[in-house]
Order: structure tokens, then C-alpha cells, then sequence
């Protein structure tokens, strides 16, 4: 394939593997790409579909996503179809209860009783939504693409022929969010908020064709959600490697570490990575951690930098351009990755990719994408400040250690993790759903979805916003 196939299609009116061009419906529950990485995932992934000679509207719901201005032939292939909710989580009033106008129909209804129980409806109810939306316009795409809503509203017939993203198994959240919980009523509230994942484990075990970003993933989700894995099959994800490159013009600053993190969960790891932030300080006293994400007002991640001084030494972006964000980067001598768990990790690709010299934990899927310890990163055990803390420590004293990193990170991500060649590997995946013999998914009655009763309970409602609802 030429490059200017790839990049706008076949001149002669084929996409970009010699094949019909195909009409795509993408599906996403949440879509900003400024806070989540599957708002990310929507954002890169359907620019590069349109760019093959496809056809993609993205049908999603608040936070919308963000998608990217196509010239050339690659205009006018890409569009988004606003299916609204009635925005529950929205900034500045999270968990608001909507006025009596703005309820349209009994999945409204529904929505608001879920989260007045301090459940998360919105997989349910954008499913539901999105199924009546597909269904009224039935015969205009020929694959609907879901990216992990995994709700009941996706079984049974929705026009055409479903592949689904699982970028992992929200059910690992769940557990690292338990393990983490102080207090029984804090244990109620996580089960009760992670009700969902029942649903998505049903759901889940029903489809015919599930695409996942790594093989720590893929091994997740047969464990978790049970699925088979000759139906699981893994397109690797990647950096936008024209915007994530290398610029020496923009100077290093002495001492940076960055890293970016949605919010204060014990999933991201970032406690740990304040507290390596005060041994290294010991050694090089200059370190300062810039954290891309919004400032958690309490929790452990504020409680641990009040504990050891460092409110001068940890700053948070967030809301910053891509081109801020990508500058942010390449000013840094080490980026970071702290997760306990990553179903791949796009802000490691992203690091390297930019020629940021990268250190990492093993959790999850992070070293498939970080490669070994010493040839294109540093990588330690997760939940180990002390590990942490040594390798950035090594690194930050060792000017040719980061620019030896830097350098094969770039190349690894060139090699490997690029949105081009997930977009390539996405639609050979749609074709084969296309052409497999038809098979009906059997609905499964959204029971383990709708709460008991639409009363205000006591579960605590100001702990889950950024990470999975406000995003």
C-alpha cells in the first residue's frame, strides 16, 4: 500500500486495501479525548479510518468527542451524530437531578433512578439509545462499531453486523478500587457504583467479534468477562506520531518528570509516584513532577503531597492544547508511568514517541508497549515507590542513559504502535464480521441494569466524578 493510500484512500474510488469503502458507525458512551483514553481511541481511530476511504460517523453522547478536520480526499468522510443523555455528570453540578421537562422517555427515567441509587447508568442507557437510533436508520451502515459501552441495548439487531472494543475489563478497576477501600460503607458504594460490570460481563460473553489493544487485555478478558478467546482478537493501538515527535528547538528542563493521570484512583498509581518524587528530591533537588490532570481537592494523592512538602514540586495541567500537551512532553528528561494496571497505555506510547526517555511499571499490558527494562525503558514493579524512585533517580543523573532510551523508544513506537496501522488492522476486522454467516445475539433483559428503587441512598457520589463519569 502507497503512503497517499493510506493517508486519503484509492484514487480510484476503493478504500485503501483495494476494497469497497465501508460505512461505519462508531459508538462511544463517552468521547472526550481531553480526559480518557477512549475518547482518545475514538478521536485517532476514525480520523485514520476516514483517511483509508471509509466512511465513519461517530454517534456519541456527552461528553462528546472531539474530532479531528479532514482536508483533501479525506473531506467529508467523517461526521458525529450527537445522541444526548441528560448529562448527569456534567461540570459544574455532577449528580445533578435534572428538571421535570427534560425528561423524554423511560430511559431518562431510568438513568437519573440509577444514579440517585449511586449506580453508573450511562453504558446502559446510551446502549438503549443507541440501539433505537441504529434501528430507525437501518440499511446505512454496513458494520456498527462499539467502543466498550457493552450494555444490553447492543444484543439483538442493530442494522448491521457489531464488532466491539474492550480495551480491558472494567471489572480490574473494580477490584483495585476494593482492595483499596477503607471502610465498609466505602466497599457498598464501589460494589454498588461497578453494578454495570455484571452487564458487561453478559453482554460481553454474547458477542461475535471483540477487538482489544493488547494481549495482557485479551488474556483479561477471557478470565473476567468469560469471553472465548477465538472471538477476541488484538489490534494494537498507537501515538499520533506526526504530532509526538521529537523537536529539538523546545529545551529540556532540568528535573522535569511528567505524567499523566485522569484522577486520583488507585488504578494510576500516581501516590506512588509522589511519594518516589520525595526520595528523588533527596539526590536532585531540582525534580518536580508536572501531572497532567486535574488537581484531586482530597484523597491519598493530596494527602501524600502535604505529608512530604512537595505542594511547590507537583503542578497540575489540565485543559492544555495538543500541541501544550506534546510540548509539555518533549520539555521533560523523564516520563513516567506509575499504573498498577493498563490495558495498554497510550501516554507510554506517547512519551516515547516524542523521544522522552520513559520510565514505567509492569503492570498490565505497559511492558508490550514499553519494551524490556534498559533497551527502550526503565521499568519497575507496580505500587513500589522505591523502584520508582531508583530509576528515575538513575535516569535523571545519566544524560547519555536518556538519550539512548529516548531515541529507541521513538523507534519502537514507529515500528509497532502507530494509529495508521490500527486503523488497517480495525478494518480487516470489520470485513471479516461482514462476512461471517449472520448469527443473532440473544437479548438479555436489562434487569441487573435498573436499580431497585428510584430513592436517595447514602452512598458516597464524591469520590466516582473524573475517571468514569465526567469524562
Amino acid at each position: 500500500m502507497s503512503a497517499e493510500a493510506s493517508q486519503a484512500g484509492s484514487p480510484t474510488g476503493l478504500a485503501a486495501d483495494g476494497e469497497r469503502p465501508l460505512r461505519i458507525a462508531l459508538l462511544t458512551y463517552k468521547g472526550n479525548p481531553f480526559c480518557g483514553g477512549q475518547g482518545v481511541y475514538v478521536r485517532h481511530l476514525s480520523r485514520e479510518l476516514a483517511r483509508l476511504g471509509h466512511r465513519v460517523e461517530v454517534i456519541g453522547s456527552q461528553p462528546y468527542p472531539v474530532l479531528d478536520d479532514l482536508d483533501g480526499p479525506a473531506a467529508g468522510r467523517l461526521s458525529l451524530t450527537e445522541l444526548p443523555s441528560l448529562d448527569l455528570y456534567r461540570q459544574p453540578d455532577p449528580f445533578r437531578t435534572p428538571k421535570r421537562d427534560e425528561y423524554r422517555d423511560w430511559i431518562d427515567a431510568l438513568e437519573v433512578a440509577t444514579m440517585w441509587t449511586g449506580g453508573f447508568p450511562e453504558p446502559l442507557t446510551f446502549s438503549l439509545r443507541a440501539r433505537r437510533h441504529l434501528r430507525e436508520r437501518r440499511g446505512e451502515f454496513d458494520v456498527v462499531h462499539d467502543n466498550q459501552t457493552l450494555g444490553y441495548g447492543l444484543l439483538g439487531d442493530v442494522g448491521a453486523p457489531l464488532v466491539t472494543t474492550i480495551h480491558h475489563p472494567i471489572t480490574v478497576d473494580r477490584q483495585l478500587e476494593l482492595e483499596a477501600a477503607k471502610t465498609r460503607q466505602r466497599q457498598w458504594s464501589v460494589r454498588r457504583w461497578y453494578a454495570f460490570t455484571r452487564m458487561q460481563k453478559r453482554v460481553a460473553r454474547r458477542l461475535p467479534s471483540v477487538l482489544t489493544v493488547s494481549g495482557t487485555s485479551r488474556q483479561e478478558i477471557v478470565e473476567h468477562l468469560g469471553v472465548r478467546p477465538d472471538r477476541i482478537h488484538v489490534v494494537h493501538i498507537g501515538a499520533d506520531t506526526d504530532l509526538f515527535s521529537p523537536d529539538p528547538s523546545v529545551a529540556r528542563v532540568p528535573g522535569r518528570i511528567v505524567t499523566t493521570s485522569s484522577a486520583d484512583v488507585p488504578l494510576k498509581g500516581l501516590v506512588f509516584l509522589v511519594e518516589a518524587l520525595a526520595k528523588v528530591r533527596a539526590e536532585h533537588p531540582a525534580a518536580h513532577l508536572v501531572v497532567v490532570g486535574k488537581r484531586p481537592e482530597g484523597g491519598p494523592v493530596a494527602r501524600a503531597i502535604e505529608r512530604y512538602g512537595l505542594e511547590g514540586a507537583v503542578e497540575f495541567v489540565k485543559g492544555i492544547s495538543d500541541a501544550e500537551l506534546v510540548d509539555l512532553v518533549r520539555s521533560a528528561e523523564a516520563a513516567c508511568v506509575p499504573s498498577l494496571y493498563e490495558g495498554f497505555s497510550l501516554p507510554a506510547a506517547e512519551a516515547m514517541a516524542t523521544g522522552t526517555p520513559l520510565v514505567a511499571t509492569t503492570g498490565g499490558a505497559i511492558p508490550e508497549v514499553a519494551g524490556r527494562d534498559g533497551e527502550t525503558c526503565l521499568a519497575v514493579p507496580p505500587g513500589e515507590s522505591g523502584a520508582l524512585a531508583a530509576a528515575l533517580t538513575r535516569l535523571l543523573g545519566d544524560p547519555e542513559l536518556r538519550t539512548r532510551l529516548g531515541a529507541a523508544g521513538r523507534e519502537r513506537v514507529l515500528a509497532h504502535f502507530t494509529w495508521a496501522r490500527a486503523a488497517e488492522g480495525t478494518v480487516a476486522r470489520y470485513r471479516e464480521a461482514i462476512a461471517a454467516p449472520a448469527a443473532p445475539l440473544r437479548p438479555v433483559p436489562p434487569t441487573t441494569g435498573r436499580p431497585a428503587a428510584a430513592v436517595t441512598t447514602t452512598g458516597d457520589h464524591s469520590e466516582h466524578t473524573e475517571s468514569r463519569a465526567t469524562c
